[in-house]
């Protein structure tokens, strides 16, 4: 039994993860290209096992410490390349679109963050994930699951409780997209150069 979970064997687990998450985008991509209610539950059910998969291999990558470089890079480009493809989708759907000003919103604090990590990283600052964009994740799945869904489904407005974790998700972005400008501009003077 040792043998079946070795350190060896689990290694490759997170990362193959990882890999599916990505692989789900083009068929999340087919189904909303010809949009109706069950394409948009299949869909749903997609999004849902993919972004559960998140949390699944990020588990296992702490619980047998098989954290490895290329995880830490694909993981994070993983959730928002999924989250993205969704919400990208979702705008031009005749039925429960999603407002693009929105998307553009979310998109663009993706970027901005991103940017930000990147150059922080080239000048030796490290700027940690926060607890704000763990959240804001988790509100961007509810919400998605939520829109994907759109119609109503044992009495519940599948469509409208998405736009409310969609709105509150918003929210978190820009505060957490603010926050991370924060911490960047304050240890790049600490660290004695131009933020």
């Amino acid at each position: 039994m040792t043998g079946l979970f070795s350190r060896e064997r689990m290694q490759d687990i997170p990362n193959a993860l990882t890999l599916c998450r990505i692989a789900v985008i083009p068929v999340l991509v087919i189904l909303l290209t010809f949009p109706n209610p069950g394409t948009r539950a299949v869909a749903a059910l997609l999004f849902v096992l993919a972004s559960t998969t998140d949390y699944l291999d990020g588990y296992l990558a702490r619980r047998y410490n098989v954290i490895s470089p290329a995880g830490k890079m694909l993981d994070p480009m993983a959730d928002k390349l999924l989250v993205m493809a969704a919400l990208v989708m979702l705008v031009p759907c005749r039925e429960g679109a999603v407002p693009a000003w929105m998307v553009v919103v979310i998109l663009g604090r993706e970027i901005f963050v991103t940017g930000l990590r990147g150059m922080g990283s080239s000048r030796g600052i490290v700027i940690q994930a926060e607890e704000l964009g763990k959240y804001k994740t988790t509100l961007q799945i509810f919400a998605i699951s939520g829109l994907l869904l759109h119609h109503c489904y044992f009495s519940i407005d599948f469509h409208l409780g998405g736009m409310y974790f969609l709105w509150a998700s918003l929210v978190l972005s820009i505060w957490s997209a603010i926050s991370y400008l924060l911490k960047f501009w304050s240890q790049g003077a600490k660290a004695g150069g131009e933020p």
